[in-house]
């Protein structure tokens, strides 16, 4: 159960019907003003204009004149259900006219006011014009407003009605709105509580692509990146602790068996070196996993910036030529012109370096690695291809993975962390690393989003 304080749901509901209300409460006294409004402004422009008409006619003429004018004004049958008339002498008697009782003479003259009188026997409220004749007698000019009190009682019930129909309306909706607001965000509620409780497979359900339905995609997503995540780290730790216990187990051997010996310096001296190269070791599988980790946080991507791949690629050739030579491989390069990404130049050829560094290690004797880019309107491209024995289909998936290794390169020095770190680097760069087998050889390609290369000077 929501708490009034801390629901948005509840707030969100309360602003939609105070907003509904506000608005309901606008149109009605615009509807208002456009018809009772309206009517009244003509009922006054109606009673200036006769008087004026027959103050024109008849201020200079005698009074009876002006009387016989009157009553045949009542006696036409024209709007007689409602005009108003009367002529009162200065003494204050009636002359002519339709009032058996009429307002004070304190009433303000020559302007239109509301008030009560008697009309042919019948108490009416009525809008009257009084002005003063130059012989001193006093002319009112009306209108009866029984009719148009009705009208504007109608009005009224109308908009008593249709306020009273929208308010329920409202609140109808605003509470399917709240319901609607709670039952999505409950979803989402509940699939983090059952996320809280360990269960990284659950995701909230998505039945429309509305707001509700795109933020729960993206949580989505979010929530299989996390799983990933702790899918590897799980993995990280398995293998470390499978990985590292050798290792750590030959080092207290050596020194335990050193120990346990004369302790000659040589012995020592053996035993220490052993135990530097081995902690070396380790120091190196950690400081890649520190880097694999760098990578994957998105830390480095303030130092982005426009880079040249072929630039990148005959500097690594250039790096490994000496070790390919050593090793009887043939070291090329492939390049296209004009290829540029957008990235850290350094960990690019970090990336670029660990692949040709595996392409010289597994390929063997006699191998020929090509070192090259590739440049399309979508993509650029670090490629290194060699003539080796390629890893077998079933594998490929599976050798980016952290501390991953083939039965048959065990015998080669390595922790297992080389593609690893070059798949992150390729993912914080927004592209990633493809290993396929060729028909002789693998190929491995750093696929990149581009860069304008209008925007640098090589």
């Amino acid at each position: 159960m929501f708490r009034f304080q801390t629901s948005v749901a509840v707030r969100l509901v309360l602003g939609y019907g105070l907003l509904a209300t506000a608005s309901i409460a606008v149109a009605s006294a615009i509807f208002y003003l456009g018809t009772i409004g309206v009517l009244d402004q003509n009922v006054d422009d109606k009673i200036v204009s006769i008087s004026k008409r027959l103050i024109d006619k008849f201020q200079a003429r005698p009074v009876e004149d002006l009387c016989r004018e009157i009553k045949l004004q009542l006696s036409d049958k024209i709007d007689s259900d409602r005009e108003i008339f009367l002529v009162l002498s200065p003494s204050g008697h009636r002359l002519t006219g339709n009032l058996s009782t009429w307002p004070s003479p304190a009433t303000p003259l020559d302007r239109v006011v509301t008030r009560d009188v008697v009309r042919e026997g019948k108490a009416v409220s009525a809008r009257l014009l009084m002005h003063r004749l130059q012989n001193a007698e006093l002319l009112i000019v009306g209108r009866d407003l029984s009719e148009h009190i009705t009208i504007g009682r109608l009005v009224w019930r109308a908009l008593a009605v249709g306020i009273t129909i929208s308010l329920l309306l409202t609140v109808v909706g605003a509470l399917f709105f709240r319901h609607q607001i709670e039952a999505r965000i409950g979803d989402i509620r509940r699939t983090a509580v059952e996320i809280e409780a360990g269960d990284l497979t659950r995701r909230i359900p998505i039945s429309s692509d509305d707001e509700f339905g795109l933020l729960s995609r993206e949580i989505n997503h979010m929530l299989d990146r996390i799983e990933h995540l702790m899918e590897s780290t799980r993995h990280v730790s398995n293998a470390i602790a499978h990985d590292l216990r050798t290792p750590l187990g030959r080092i207290r051997s050596k020194l335990d068996d050193a120990v346990r010996h004369d302790m000659t310096v040589e012995i020592l001296s053996d035993a220490a070196h052993d135990a530097i190269e081995g902690i070396d070791d380790l120091i190196l599988v950690f400081e890649k996993l520190l880097q694999i980790a760098e990578a994957e946080s998105g830390m480095r991507t303030k130092l982005f910036e426009t880079v040249d791949l072929n630039r990148i690629a005959l500097d690594m050739v250039d790096l490994y030529d000496a070790t390919a030579e050593e090793r009887q491989v043939i070291l090329k390069t492939s390049l296209k012109d004009a290829v540029f990404a957008h990235g850290d130049r350094n960990l690019l050829a970090s990336a670029v370096a660990s692949l040709i560094d595996n392409a010289i290690k597994y390929a063997g004797p006699g191998a020929t690695v090509e070192v090259g880019t590739l440049a399309d309107d979508h993509s650029v491209s670090l490629v290194v291809r060699d003539n080796g024995p390629g890893i077998p289909q079933e594998y490929l998936p599976k050798v980016t993975e952290r501390f991953y290794r083939l039965d048959q390169s065990r015998s080669q020095p390595g922790n297992g962390l080389g593609l690893s770190i070059v798949s992150a680097i390729a993912t914080l760069h927004v592209g990633k690393l493809i290993l396929e087998n060729d028909t002789h050889g693998l190929i491995a390609r750093i696929i990149l989003p581009p860069a304008e290369a209008s925007a640098h000077s090589r």
